[in-house]
């Protein structure tokens, strides 16, 4: 179980690497899709590393992709940005994995809604 300190980190983290890859990213790389949010932060209890979740909003699977690449290839710029904010004594390594459970859900209320309407016409 998180304590209340790693739970107040896990939420600044999120907030202030959805502004690095919003703003400082965004303008370093103009390739990268529209939408982009952080959905989890989980900072290690010793703040060595944390687990970031990001969720890409995109109707191009390939440029999803690509986009997700990049924020992997710029981890060591994210986490040099976080350094100059996050009053900190260390930083952790970030390590990058992409959130899948939005699509999981929508894909969820598509059957749900086939099996409501296929009822609906019997």
């Amino acid at each position: 179980m998180k304590s209340t300190r790693g739970e107040r980190l896990s939420g600044e983290f999120q907030k202030e690497i959805s502004s690095v890859i919003s703003t400082k990213l965004r303008n370093k790389e103009p390739g990268l899709s529209a939408i982009i949010s952080v959905t989890e932060a989980d900072v290690a209890p010793d703040l060595k590393s944390a687990k970031i979740y990001i969720s890409i909003f995109d109707t191009d699977a390939e440029r999803c992709k690509n986009s997700f690449e990049i924020i992997k290839q710029n981890a060591g710029f994210i986490r040099y940005e976080l350094s100059k904010v996050m009053h900190i004594r260390t930083v952790p390594e970030l390590r990058f994995h992409l959130d899948e459970s939005m699509e999981y859900g929508a894909k969820i209320d598509k059957i749900l809604n086939n099996l409501d309407t296929e009822k609906n016409d019997e």
